[in-house]
């Protein structure tokens, strides 16, 4: 989620090819933790599939509204900045105030969580995320703990994002422009992805709840914040 910013700005990845370039990094880096959470037994829950098979029509359908109707820089800052910096302020804000009776809150039902993660695969598309990075901070934020969210939500991202990727390289054959993924860039960041990512799902069983809400939270504030300085510029 975070890199795209960089692929972005820094190395100046033209546009709508920087989304399927952050979607092939998602799936060269998220392998590594996506086996450190196989051997904890943590990828066999219903969350899990619930979140992929929602996710992944989501993010063909993504995919296509990107390359037709996105593929201005400003208007996707835009979409970043409207999407990632309120998520971020809700999320910091219920983990510094939850109300007494969300302590305890039940779970989202199944059609609910189905039906989010549809509508975030779309969003994932369009961003380039595959889905997962934007269905974490919201699970989190109703309730559910991040150690049950953070290998479903990494599922759910490393899915999507290999359907996610294809597509955009199918849609490259019949449109003009810069549309596929920059595959070099992919994959040489993908790389470091694969060895931050089995270390950060070996470290996050030992961080405090509360550290990981309010760390997500400031992370997708300051995305936001920043998307919108650019675009409104």
């Amino acid at each position: 989620m975070f890199l795209l910013p960089v692929q972005l700005s820094i190395f100046a990845v033209p546009n709508p090819a920087v989304t399927p370039t952050n979607l092939l990094y998602n799936v060269v880096a998220g392998p590594g933790a996506l086996l450190r959470y196989r051997r904890n037994g943590a990828l066999t829950g219903p969350l899990v599939r619930r979140l992929v098979l929602g996710t992944l029509p989501g993010v063909v359908l993504g995919a296509v509204i990107r390359v037709l109707a996105l593929p201005g820089p400003r208007v996707f800052r835009l979409l970043v900045a409207a999407l990632m910096l309120p998520l971020g302020i809700w999320l910091i804000a219920r983990t510094l105030h939850p109300a007494p009776s969300e302590i305890r809150r039940p779970e989202p039902a199944p059609r609910t969580v189905t039906a989010l993660a549809l509508s975030v695969g779309v969003v994932g598309g369009i961003y380039g995320i595959g889905g997962g990075s934007i269905l974490g901070p919201i699970l989190v934020g109703r309730g559910l703990p991040v150690a049950k969210v953070a290998p479903a939500a990494l599922a759910s991202t490393f899915a999507t994002s290999l359907v996610g990727a294809s597509t955009y390289a199918l849609l490259s054959l019949a449109h003009s422009g810069s549309i596929a993924p920059d595959w070099f860039l992919g994959l040489a960041c993908g790389l470091g992805g694969l060895v931050g990512g089995y270390l950060g799902a070996r470290l996050q069983p030992h961080l405090p709840e509360t550290f990981l809400r309010l760390l997500l939270g400031t992370l997708a504030s300051a995305l936001g914040a920043v998307y919108a300085i650019n675009a409104l510029r």
